[in-house]
C-alpha cells in the first residue's frame, strides 16, 4: 500500500471496542470478516480494510472502523473526522490501482451491522452482481457518496438517509446503465452491455 496508508502489518487488529459477532445471523458477518486474514487487505489502529466477500465489481473493498459504529444514523457530528479518515485510507489504497475508477460511499439502508464505506470499481464486472437490487443499491440515490455524507454530518450534526419505503422504491427502479442512457430489460442484457464500456 502507498506510504502513509494502513499496513497489514502496521498494527494488530484490536477489536475490543467492537461488539463480538453473533453467530448464526448473516447480518453480523461483517464483524467476523474483520478478523479473517483471507479478507483483510490493510489495518491500522483505527480502521480495517477488507475485500468484500461477495464483490459486486472487479475491485470491491470495505473500510470499517474499529470502534463500535452501528450505522450512519448513529453518527455524531464530531465523528466526521473518522469518516474523512476512512475515505482518505480508501483513496490511498486506490493509488495501487491507477487505471481503475472507484466510487466511495455508503448504502442508505445497509444490510450489515457495523458502519462500512464501500470502495467499488465502476466496471461492475462480477459474478456476484446478479439482481436488479444489487445494481440499484450502487447506482441510484440509495448509494450515498462519501463526500455528501460527511458534508451532511458536519452541517446538520446527523446523517439524513431515507425511509425503508423510499429505499425499496429505489431498489426496484428499472435498470439503467450508469455510463449512458441504455435501459435494459434484465440483468443479463445489462451485464452484456457493460462490456462495451469496459472495453472502450
Amino acid at each position: 500500500m502507498a506510504t502513509g496508508g494502513p499496513s497489514k502489518r502496521s498494527a494488530p487488529h484490536d477489536s475490543s471496542n467492537v461488539p463480538p459477532a453473533k453467530k448464526g445471523h448473516w447480518s453480523q458477518g461483517l464483524l467476523a470478516a474483520m478478523n479473517d486474514p483471507n479478507l483483510v487487505v490493510a489495518t491500522d489502529d483505527r480502521i480495517v480494510i477488507i475485500k468484500d466477500k461477495y464483490p459486486k465489481a472487479r475491485y470491491h473493498f470495505l473500510v470499517i472502523p474499529k470502534i463500535n459504529v452501528p450505522n450512519l444514523k448513529s453518527l455524531k457530528r464530531e465523528q466526521s473526522e473518522l469518516l474523512r479518515y476512512m475515505e482518505n485510507q480508501a483513496q490511498m489504497l486506490a493509488i495501487n490501482y491507477p487505471q481503475v475508477e472507484f466510487r466511495y460511499g455508503y448504502h442508505a439502508i445497509p444490510s450489515m451491522s457495523q458502519l462500512h464505506l464501500h470502495m467499488i470499481s465502476q466496471d461492475f464486472d462480477s459474478p456476484c452482481l446478479k439482481t436488479k437490487r444489487h445494481w440499484n443499491s450502487f447506482n441510484t440515490r440509495y448509494f450515498l457518496d462519501s463526500a455528501d455524507v460527511i458534508r451532511c454530518l458536519e452541517e446538520r450534526g446527523m446523517v439524513v438517509t431515507m425511509t425503508p419505503i423510499a429505499g425499496e422504491k429505489l431498489l426496484e427502479q428499472p435498470l439503467k446503465c450508469h455510463k449512458c442512457v441504455y435501459s435494459p430489460q434484465n440483468m443479463p442484457k445489462l451485464k452484456q452491455h457493460l462490456y462495451k464500456h469496459i472495453n472502450n
